[in-house]
């Protein structure tokens, strides 16, 4: 099958829609297909095989965040340039009301259409204002798909309609195995967070205002801190005792990603919302790298509710680091939590995730039409009750 992907947001930036639209890509080829994905690209250097750019970004406010996205009469004739190029079966469009490449790939395509919503929202003012634009491209979408409840919420409540369940993936195998970091995770306790850190959802505030009261209890503990923005502006706001005490890598690759997860006594994912999912806890999981995450909704449902990775209460730095320090005391609860989250991050693993996807795809191409309510239902119903028999095949 030839497949066409668009990938709103900027390739060259760290995000969880593009970690998904890369790792999709290379499940879908491990599995024969054709695949090229369509995304801006600040830095077109060394790009994937299968990625076409579709030219240079610029940043713009969405969903509580700063997205790098192209859009206009330039993207629109690169759009249509590769739609005819690639003649492809199907087109998987994400983020599709998202101003970008995505609703124009929409306006433009004439076959079947595939459209994955990832974010979740309470209410958008610009989604509220577009409506009826984006409205125009979403009529021509045979098949939706969201990567959890909480964004399937969001398309009904915002654009109407229902999507079929299918979550985020993570290639297992690219995880664990790897040598921690130099110095990495030493005797008095290591915590890992990785994100934006000039970007207030992603908590690291409340992180580090937790790590004063987990040093009384655990005086050698460091942080280890991943993620784009101004370190030394974001260093200098911090007092000495807790820059001592951390340690900024900034924007890392995914082979120092990788062996960060495993430098780490627990990953903390302090995030305060406008998640829909979580993709880095799939990752830190994978690893083997106990989790210890804020309790909002998204990440409560990948961590099964608390039985394969710890919760503490959402902008709470107190119970953050009440959580931390029963975890740094228990060994034996962190290496359960290890074998567990293993094992659900299985669940979730490219190979599985991937297959549903076609599963869609060959609804739209081989039948032309929206993807019906019964086929809705037994998708829904499979996923409901686990990947376990997938994997025992």
């Amino acid at each position: 099958m030839k497949i066409g992907i668009v990938c709103p947001y900027d390739w060259s930036a760290p995000g969880g829609v593009q970690v998904h639209v890369r790792d999709l890509a290379v499940a879908l080829e491990r599995l024969g297909h054709q695949v090229s994905v369509l995304a801006p690209c600040d830095d077109e250097a060394d790009l994937q095989h299968f990625v076409v750019s579709s030219g240079r970004p610029v940043s713009v406010s969405y969903n509580g965040s700063k997205a790098k996205v192209t859009f206009g009469p330039v993207s629109t004739r690169r759009v249509r340039r590769w739609l005819r190029e690639g003649d492809f079966d199907v087109l998987h469009v994400h983020e599709p009301a998202s101003p970008s490449v995505s609703i124009l790939s929409c306006w433009s395509a004439r076959g079947p259409i595939v459209a994955t919503w990832h974010s979740s929202m309470e209410r958008s003012r610009a989604l509220a204002a577009m409506y009826s634009i984006v409205q125009t491209a979403l009529e021509k979408v045979s098949a939706r798909i969201a990567v959890s409840e909480a964004a399937r919420q969001t398309l009904v409540e915002h654009m109407g309609g229902d999507a079929v369940l299918i979550p985020n993936g993570v290639d297992c195998s690219a995880f664990g195995g790897v040598e921690p970091l130099p110095g990495w995770p030493g005797e008095g306790g290591a915590l890992f967070f990785i994100g934006r850190i000039d970007e207030s959802r992603k908590g690291l505030s409340v992180l580090l205002e937790a790590l004063p009261t987990i040093a009384k209890a655990h005086p050698g503990v460091r942080l280890l801190v991943a993620g784009p923005g101004d370190i030394e502006e974001f260093r200098s706001s911090l007092p000495a005792d807790i820059v001592a005490r951390v340690d900024f890598l900034g924007l890392v690759s995914e082979e120092v990603k990788r062996r960060a997860f495993v430098s780490a006594d627990i990953y903390v994912a302090p995030n305060t919302g406008g998640e829909s999912f979580g993709i880095v806890l799939l990752e830190a999981m994978a690893s083997g790298t106990p989790v210890l995450a804020s309790d909002i909704e998204a990440f409560r449902s990948v961590l099964d509710d608390g039985r394969v990775g710890a919760l503490f209460s959402n902008e709470d730095p107190q119970d953050l680091a009440r959580a931390a320090i029963a975890l740094l005391d228990d060994t034996s609860e962190r290496a359960r939590l290890s074998r567990d989250g293993v094992s659900r991050a299985r669940e979730f693993d490219w190979e599985i995730v991937a297959r549903h996807v076609l599963e869609v795809y060959e609804a739209v191409t081989v039948s032309g039409e929206k993807v019906s309510e019964d086929f809705r239902g037994q998708l829904v119903g499979r996923l409901s009750r686990g990947d376990r028999d997938d994997r025992n095949d």
